[in-house]
């Protein structure tokens, strides 16, 4: 067996020495989870999603609202009434009663300023449409977010076990070369202080794993026992086309958070126009019918109502155009309109400062992705030289030319490779999300493409290795 080869198999059974990766949750049913499960259960059960999706549906409702106000308005109802007439002679005193129905009916002619209101409506519910898209496609990354991070934490724990069992080992040798003579106490005691470290690092990477499964379940209501985890043989590729203006083109194109605030900006416009139509006449065609004895429409003679056989069945039909000329409302229309102006520039100037933020995020990933896949490519070859060290002063110390500090640095520093190695890997899944998201071109296709390269088998304490090295 060639020399590496042992160096990974050593590394992987000091791994195995310690009990399987699994979290600590307790009295709750746990299941194995992949990335589009995890999405699925999210988009199912995240209570933030649910919020905004009766939010959009709620805003929905503004189109129907504001429609109505174009639309005939009709009423109905009826009066029942009763009047005394009181005389100086008490004898000659009358009372009349008497019930009338009604009908109104008017439909709006000339309504400027209802008809901007309706376009305003229309404007503010594509903005929220456009909002609950970007609240779906956040969705999307912050399940690969916390599936990933839990990758990265269940790593983390595999080092740090191997870690604990590789510095246990030498701690050991140290206390068997003091009883033979062969080294110092003050191996021994280095030997003891890196071990007692690593061992308390290891029990911190555990609550962090708990702490992730922690987040998953907060996001699914559910909770996991084991997740699929994510080979190494995934392709790491520079971004298509790379070239960062090309990706900031589409961003200010494609960006659902930009195209939500140009609609913001619209309805503002709309908004504005509304509120100056409140100085514009109205005019309303109107109808009405109403149906009742004279008494109660008031026909008969005040003096002599209520006498035997004057009481008749009326019936009053009314159809007419009204117009209305706005003079003076006490200023709230001129306030009105200066609060729009004041919003509408609110709106312009926010479009801006989105836009300013999506160009830069867009670059940001951008060379996020870039740096990740040096990085990936360098930590992996530290690993190579890492392990290398280990090796080289391990010989060190058998010939006397080393001492025991020398390995349990080398020690740190290869389990120092293999954790920004992994990082490295889960950074470059993530920045290369949010190069998408600032784009706007994220989806749930792209989870799918990851799901490809997960192993339902991943076992930590066997695969945060990379193979070959």
């Amino acid at each position: 067996m060639k020399r590496y080869e042992s160096s990974r198999l050593n590394i992987l059974l000091i791994a195995c020495l310690f009990s399987p990766l699994v979290h600590s949750f307790d009295d709750v049913s746990q299941e194995h989870a992949d990335l589009l499960g995890v999405y699925q259960s999210a988009f199912d059960n995240d209570a933030q999603l649910a919020a905004a999706r009766h939010a959009y549906l709620a805003q929905r409702e503004a189109i129907p609202q504001a429609r109505s106000g174009l639309l005939p308005n009709l009423t109905a109802g009826a009066t029942s009434e009763g009047t005394r007439l009181e005389r100086d002679e008490p004898s000659l005193s009358r009372t009349r009663s008497g019930t009338t129905f009604r009908a109104d009916i008017s439909q709006p002619l000339f309504r400027i300023d209802r008809w901007f209101q309706l376009k305003a409506a229309q404007s503010s519910v594509t903005q929220a449409e456009l909002e609950f898209s970007v609240k779906v496609q956040t969705l999307v990354l912050t399940a690969a977010q916390a599936y990933f991070e839990t990758l990265r934490q269940l790593d983390a724990f595999a080092a740090a076990q191997a870690e604990e069992a590789a510095l246990l080992h030498q701690r050991d040798q140290a206390q068997g070369r003091l009883e033979d003579g062969a080294s110092s106490i003050t191996d021994v005691y280095d030997a003891q202080a890196a071990y007692d470290e690593v061992r308390a690092n290891r029990q911190l990477v555990q609550r962090r794993v708990d702490d992730a499964y922690e987040e998953l379940t907060r996001l699914t209501n559910q909770s996991y026992g084991s997740i699929a985890g994510m080979g190494h043989q995934m392709p790491v590729e520079p971004p298509i086309p790379n070239e960062a203006r090309s990706w900031v083109d589409t961003a200010i194109r494609q960006n659902l958070q930009l195209q939500a605030s140009e609609q913001a900006q619209n309805t503002a416009e709309q908004t504005l126009k509304q509120r100056k139509a409140g100085h514009l006449p109205t005019i309303d065609a109107v109808a009405s019918y109403r149906k009742g004895d004279n008494d109660s429409f008031g026909y008969s003679n005040p003096t002599d109502f209520g006498r035997d056989g004057y009481r008749d069945n009326v019936a009053q039909t009314s159809i007419g155009i009204e117009l209305k000329i706005p003079i003076y409302s006490g200023g709230m229309t001129s306030s009105q309109i200066k609060e729009s102006v004041e919003r509408l520039s609110q709106t312009a100037d926010d479009k801006e400062d989105r836009r300013r933020e999506v160009v830069l995020n867009t670059r940001n990933a951008f060379r996020g992705v870039n740096a990740d896949i040096e990085q990936i490519f360098a930590r992996r070859q530290g690993i190579v030289s890492a392990r290398k060290s280990v090796e080289a002063n391990q010989v060190g110390v058998d010939i006397g030319s080393r001492n025991i500090a020398d390995v349990l640095n080398a020690q740190r520093q290869l389990y120092a490779a293999v954790r920004d190695y992994n990082d490295a890997r889960y950074d470059y899944i993530i920045d290369n999300l949010k190069l998408k998201q600032a784009a706007g071109t994220l989806s749930q296709t792209d989870l799918k493409l990851l799901s490809f390269y997960l192993k339902r088998d991943y076992d930590p304490a066997r695969d945060f290795l990379p193979p070959g090295v």
